[in-house]
């Protein structure tokens, strides 16, 4: 809330007068209109240049596998490079790793695993280190960062044919329930990178071989192939009687959380985790192709488009602007000469096209949202949760950097049509027909949507054109089912469930499902840099502090980058592991789907991604928080070069970060997973005053990014207000132009019946009540059903063979004494109650 002391916010005038005399009524609007000015100039009056960024499953295959290594331990490339070269000498004479043949390779790597299995740390610890050389690249044996990545992805898959992710998991098992580095790391005052180290070297090894073995290429060989599709069964249903790995993983991170395993490197344990979900449930474009598949199967019609497509093809828009442009406010006449010049005005209005609401440099239709109504409403907003989450704080913005590219005059495009086939539910129909039964003719008739008989014929034709666009989703049949199942179990017998990837994984995860979402939010909230330092919250840094800490501004500054970097890469796994969760779970089953969210949003999820979005984010997604001359494998074939202030500036020159836009367009996914179709959740956005916030993350000019904050501010466009909607109709136009129209969603007008408020917590209980049921019908049923036949022939009953334990024959008698002949039988009793 502005201080109303400040000159032309409200406050009294300077001279304590209420008139403030003649000159103090003219200089009030210049004191407010400078003022104004100088404060849209501080958040950004050049736009952003349009970011060509491609979504995808994840980043490039270099930039994966360099981010799994923080700065800090790029001295340790060195030790396990002469780990592995004073092994192999002792092993094989005169020849070089790349020189073997690959028979000779493989039985060395025998030779490796075999020294795994012995008792002292230190010497498993140096073979664990040979192991990860290789896993590595042999970099020491290239001459280029592409020959590097090509050895590791060989010699990935020649440790893996070998066995060696069996191993390495065993070991990783010791190193969880290893309660003496546990109980060291508790004593310490601070946990240091040294305090992981054996556990930092078997994530790397399992982290290498999944990452390379799960890219598919078009020249890998058939063994390859074979091997990669049996490396996904393994890591996907329990092998040996043990869980999945993703449970092991997500058990490391809730002991993480919980403050027995601070020492834990859980920045590599969540790259693993998302690369493991991702790896064994299938990507973003495997999600759909399942859908479609999954739509056939249950004679749904096909999808009208291809949603990633349609994304991939939609262009920017100019985001509501702040101030003026730069090329234009110097051709403009001042405000004040404009509100005099109406007819100047409508002669420039009558020479512009009609459609110039597609125009990105429109003078007459430039909004000023940073008003006094909507910072108050985002001062106001103060909401504490949990302890932690002071929701909306204002942190003062960081102008953006000024976009170097010149103010040149845009070509006007016009769109050949809408980017997205309208949409209509069953509900809606139903809903249309209601009222207009009401209208013509006094009653109703429930769900019938085929009777018009006594409506008017326009009415029959706009039915029509509702069910032409109708659209039933995969989640509309699986609650019908549903809905069947509890009512007729007996006839319709017990459903089959079958056994896939994301099947099992809900079923590990079923009953430790709160604590999983809870520890991940708990280490986003860490992660995000809009959170303060507190004392009580978990230390997510573990794995990048040093030992000693830096004493020169320079090793300050390059490790106030590799923080800033760590952080990063730990918002980016936990957005897309929680995305691909939500999506892979709403495709199995709409319950499995809702259980999951309903947690998130139960653990805060909303307020925190919010929190998250509180801050300059044009800032964060062109912040350059990296060292390109550390990075791997770069770092591997150079020397080490002295550390300067040019080298630690000398980063990529690319205009954004890929993995903080990446992040920031998945947790917009997240949000709008979580409050779609929930009119309680779209009033926790409004309550906690999300528009202003959503608002200005429209200044990056990337058009998936906008989408999704455009669907996030259109759901809340009707709780909003007219005064609102008539001051952002910039907003509305582009909400109009790139989300998807629901026929009869009367989202601009705020006229819904599903805007007027009801009991909204009756709908989360009446939610929760459903997947209660869904998930003890499926998954509580205990092995003798209460449906099975009972049978009540006697001499079957006493036929029937009973396993006995095998000493049972030694107190045979001592149990029929006890059992039998010493209980006292009152046989009018027991006629009486039969």
């Amino acid at each position: 809330m502005e201080d109303p002391a400040v000159p032309g916010t409200g406050g009294p005038p300077a001279n304590g007068n209420g008139n403030g005399g003649g000159k103090g009524k003219q200089a009030a609007p210049k004191g407010r209109e400078a003022f104004r000015s100088q404060r849209r100039e501080s958040e950004g009056s050049v736009d952003c240049p349009t970011l060509e960024f491609e979504y995808g499953d994840a980043d490039g295959h270099a930039a994966e596998l360099s981010e799994l290594y923080s700065y800090t331990e790029n001295l340790e490339f060195t030790n396990n490079r002469r780990c592995f070269e004073e092994d192999f000498k002792t092993q094989v004479q005169g020849k070089e790793w790349l020189e073997l043949e690959e028979d000779a390779q493989k039985a060395y790597i025998m030779g490796l695993l075999d020294r795994l299995e012995v008792v002292s740390r230190e010497r498993r610890l140096k073979v664990a280190r040979a192991v990860l050389y290789l896993a590595q690249g042999t970099f020491g044996e290239c001459d280029s960062e592409v020959d590097v990545l090509h050895w590791s992805r060989y010699n990935c898959f020649l440790l893996y044919q070998m066995g060696t992710f069996s191993t390495f998991l065993e070991l990783l098992h010791m190193e969880i329930d290893n309660s003496q580095a546990c109980s060291s790391a508790l004593r310490k005052p601070a946990v240091s990178i040294a305090d992981s180290t054996e556990l930092r070297v078997l994530l790397s090894v399992m982290y290498l071989m999944v990452e390379n073995i799960r890219l598919e290429q078009e020249t890998d060989p058939c063994g390859w192939r074979t091997a990669r599709e049996t490396f996904r069964t393994e890591l996907s249903f329990s092998m040996h009687n043990e869980e999945p790995f993703a449970l092991l993983l997500f058990s490391m991170v809730t002991k993480f959380c919980s403050g027995l395993a601070p020492h834990f490197p859980i920045k590599k344990v969540l790259l693993l985790l998302w690369k493991v979900v991702m790896f064994t449930l299938g990507g973003f474009e495997h999600l759909q192709t399942l859908k479609v598949q999954k739509r056939a199967e249950l004679g749904l019609p096909p999808l009208a488009e291809d949603s990633i497509q349609v994304v991939k093809s939609m262009r920017a828009a100019s985001p509501p602007s702040y101030t003026l442009d730069l090329g234009e406010s110097q051709l403009a006449p001042p405000p004040s000469k404009l509100r005099g010049r109406r007819g100047s005005r409508r002669q420039l209005l009558t020479k512009q096209d009609s459609l110039d609401i597609y125009n990105e440099r429109d003078l007459f239709k430039t909004e000023e949202p940073a008003t006094e109504e909507e910072e108050e409403s985002a001062g106001d907003g103060e909401r504490t949760l949990d302890g932690e989450l002071d929701l909306l704080e204002q942190d003062p913005l960081v102008p953006p950097p000024p976009s170097e590219a010149p103010l040149s005059a845009e070509r006007v495009t016009f769109p050949k049509g809408l980017p997205w086939a309208p949409k209509v539910r069953q509900k809606d129909i139903e809903h249309f027909l209601e009222m207009s039964r009401n209208k013509f003719i006094g009653f109703t008739l429930g769900q019938d949507t085929d009777t018009l008989v006594g409506l008017p014929r326009p009415i029959h034709e706009s039915v029509k054109t509702l069910k032409q666009h109708k659209y039933i989703s995969i989640a509309d049949v699986q609650i019908k089912n549903e809905e069947e199942l509890e009512k007729c179990p007996m006839s319709l017998g017990e459903e089959v469930v079958p056994e896939t990837p994301c099947e099992i994984l809900y079923q590990g995860m079923l009953y430790s499902l709160p604590q999983y979402m809870i520890a991940l939010l708990k280490i986003l909230l860490a992660a995000a840099p809009t959170s303060k330092a507190k004392t009580d919250s978990i230390n997510i840094l573990a794995d990048v502090l040093p030992e000693e800490m830096p004493i020169t501004v320079l090793q300050s500054m390059k490790l106030g980058i590799d923080v800033n970097r760590h952080k990063e890469i730990i918002v980016k796994s936990i957005s897309t592991l929680l995305l691909l969760l939500l999506k892979h779970f709403k495709l199995n089953h709409i319950y499995q789907f809702e259980y999951v969210s309903q947690h998130l949003v139960f653990a805060n999820c909303i307020p925190l991604i919010l929190k998250f979005f509180n801050q300059n984010i044009l800032s964060y997604i062109t912040a350059k928080n990296s060292i390109s001359v550390l990075d791997y494998p770069c770092c591997t074939i150079q020397d080490l070069p002295e550390l300067t202030t040019e080298s630690l500036e000398a980063g990529d020159n690319s205009q954004f970060c890929w993995r903080n836009l990446f992040s920031c367009i998945n947790l917009l996914r997240l949000l709008n997973k979580l409050t779609k179709w929930k009119h309680s959740r779209t009033m926790m956005l409004v309550v906690f005053k999300s528009a202003p916030i959503l608002k200005r993350a429209l200044k990056v000019k990337q058009a998936m990014l906008q989408l999704y904050v455009l669907k996030l501010l259109k759901i809340q466009t009707k709780y909003l207000g007219r005064q609102w909607r008539k001051s952002n109709m910039k907003t509305m136009s582009a909400i109009y132009q790139k989300v998807r129209h629901r026929m009869n969603d009367d989202w601009a007008y705020g006229n819904d019946i599903d805007a007027r408020p009801w009991d909204f917590q009756a709908e989360e209980c009446t939610l929760r009540a459903n997947i209660e049921a869904f998930n003890s019908r499926r998954y509580d049923r205990p092995q003798d059903s209460e449906f099975s036949p009972v049978d009540n022939c006697l001499q079957s009953v006493l036929g029937q063979r009973l396993d006995l334990p095998e000493d049972f024959h030694y107190s045979y008698e001592l149990w029929l004494e006890r059992e039998v002949f010493s209980q006292p039988i009152c046989w009018e009793e027991l006629l009486q109650n039969h």
